[in-house]
């Protein structure tokens, strides 16, 4: 049997602070990460464009010889995911398998609030498809569902604009707008990969009483129970503790600022999306 890594996709850098928790949590299991850079950001583009490049990042893991993928990118799971799963998979060999980071997160969220009310702050694109609300309506029927879109957060993340005066505003303007929809929200969602890297800055903005949760440690944990569930799949991961990094745009600029995200210096590659 023909054993791989565990492929982990974004549109760029956020998936790293989901990679960040599966090292933590599975340090033997080989892992292998590819930010789509070149064309991010996701979160504002059409259903069909985020399909078509996320599709092609599939393709190129399963060449890489990876088993399981998992879409640690909001956008990709809410808008790609689903059609991949049900029209695409099929096609490949039947052990293939790609996960999304929504479905993990909604199973538990409800557990968290007292209230009954979570607000979710996400892209454009992930608030505009509805995933949250019909996941962890399936889950949670009685939680209410509040969504802010918060499309400069992105940007100002990966442009390492996020400390200066103006993006505390848009910071602060966007978590105003959650609060003014639903003010008895006691828990808060994350739902886009780079936010935590903001954290500190949302925290400084929200009522101290609410919660604030990030996806990273929830997608772990729930990855490690689904491999402890499917020992047919955990069985094809190769286990050498071993991490490769690849960027579909300029290594060096992928290098340069991975470590705000992953904690600690990488070593980047290119990769091609024409097929090899």
């Amino acid at each position: 049997m023909l054993k791989g890594p565990i492929g982990v996709f974004d549109s760029g850098y956020g998936g790293l602070t989901v990679l960040k928790s599966l090292v933590k949590m599975l340090p033997d299991y080989d892992f292998i990460y590819l930010g789509d850079n070149a064309r991010a950001p996701y979160g504002t583009r059409s259903y069909d464009t985020v399909y078509r490049y996320t599709k092609s990042c599939v393709d190129w893991f399963f060449r890489q010889g990876c088993p399981l993928v998992i879409l640690a990118c909001n956008t990709a799971s809410a808008k790609a995911l689903r059609t991949i799963q049900q029209q695409d998979l099929p096609h490949y060999e039947s052990y293939r398998r790609v996960l999304g980071v929504i479905r993990p997160t909604a199973e538990i969220i409800g557990s968290y609030s007292q209230s009954g009310r979570i607000g979710i702050l996400a892209t454009p694109g992930t608030v505009a498809s509805g995933s949250y609300e019909m996941e962890i309506g399936k889950f949670f029927p009685g939680v209410a569902v509040t969504q802010q879109s918060c499309p400069l957060w992105v940007p100002l993340i990966e442009n390492n604009e996020f400390n200066n005066e103006g993006a505390h505003y848009f910071i602060y303007d966007c978590i105003h707008k959650l609060l003014q929809q639903d003010p008895q929200i006691d828990t808060v969602l994350l739902g886009c990969t780079h936010y935590p890297i903001i954290e500190q800055q949302i925290r400084a903005s929200l009522p101290t009483h609410i919660k604030i949760i990030s996806q990273g440690d929830i997608v772990a944990e729930s990855l490690k129970n689904y491999l402890m569930r499917h020992p047919q799949m955990e069985e094809r991961i190769s286990k050498t503790g071993n991490r490769s990094f690849f960027t579909t745009d300029n290594p060096a600029d992928f290098e340069a600022h991975a470590p705000v995200f992953y904690g600690h210096s990488i070593k980047a590659d290119y990769a091609s999306m024409d097929g090899r």
